[in-house]
C-alpha cells in the first residue's frame, strides 16, 4: 500500500513539469498572480498545469491556503523523522500496558507493519488531528493573510513586524513548506528503498 501512495505522489509530481500549451488568454491571466507571493526567481510565477489561468482569485486563495497547510504539516512530518531517528522520543509511556515511545519503530513503520502501534492508537491520533482540523488549525476571525491561523489569540509578535518583514516571513515560511512536502516524499521512498543517508541514519 505504501508503495502504491509513494508511486502516486512520483507521478503526480512529474505531471507538474510537463509541458503545457500556454495560449494568449491564459499569459493574459497568470499576469494577474506574477507579483504574488511565492513568485520568484528562478521560475517566477509557476503554473504548468493552468489551474488558476482563469484568473480566478478565489481559487488561487483557496489552492494557497491548501499549500500553506500541506507545507505546515509537513515541515513537522519532516523534523519528526530527523528527531525520532535520532533517538529523540517522548519519556514515558505510550499506553497502559507499559509500552514506551522509545519501544517503537521510527517511520511508516511506527502506524503500519509488525511493531506498530494498535489500532486503538491509530484511532486517537486520527481523532487528535481530525478535532485540530476541525476546531484549530483553520481561520475562524478573518485574519490578515490567507493561511493566517492566529484567530486574535496568538501572536508572538507578528503585529511589532513591518509590512516587509511580514512578507519576508511569509515568503520563508512558504519557501519551506514546499521544501518540506519534497522532504518527506524522499523520506517515504527512501523507507522502501532502505540505505542509510545522512544525518537521518540507517532507514
Amino acid at each position: 500500500m505504501m508503495k502504491l501512495v509513494v508511486v502516486a505522489s512520483m507521478v503526480a509530481g512529474a505531471a507538474a513539469f510537463a509541458p503545457a500549451q500556454v495560449s494568449k488568454n491564459s499569459v493574459a491571466t497568470n499576469m494577474a498572480f506574477e507579483d504574488a507571493l511565492g513568485a520568484q526567481a528562478p521560475l517566477g510565477f509557476f503554473d504548468p498545469l493552468g489551474l488558476v489561468s482563469d484568473g480566478d482569485q478565489e481559487k488561487f486563495d483557496r489552492l494557497r491556503y491548501v499549500e500553506i497547510k500541506h507545507g505546515r504539516i509537513c515541515q513537522l512530518a519532516f523534523l519528526g523523522q530527523i528527531v525520532t531517528r535520532a533517538g529523540i522520543h517522548l519519556p514515558g509511556d505510550i499506553d497502559m500496558s507499559g509500552h514506551s515511545f522509545a519501544s517503537y519503530p521510527d517511520g511508516w513503520a511506527a502506524i503500519s507493519g509488525p511493531d506498530a502501534i494498535s489500532g486503538a492508537g491509530l484511532a486517537q491520533i486520527v481523532a487528535f488531528i481530525g478535532a485540530l482540523e476541525l476546531g484549530v488549525m483553520k481561520d475562524i476571525t478573518g485574519g490578515e493573510f490567507v493561511g493566517d491561523f492566529r484567530n486574535d489569540s496568538i501572536d508572538f509578535g507578528w503585529d511589532t513586524f513591518d509590512a516587509e518583514t511580514k512578507l519576508q516571513k511569509r515568503a520563508v515560511e512558504l519557501n519551506n513548506g514546499r521544501a518540506a512536502q519534497l522532504g518527506i516524499l524522499g523520506l517515504m521512498m527512501h523507507e522502501q528503498v532502505g540505505g542509510t543517508f545522512p544525518i537521518i541514519g540507517a532507514m
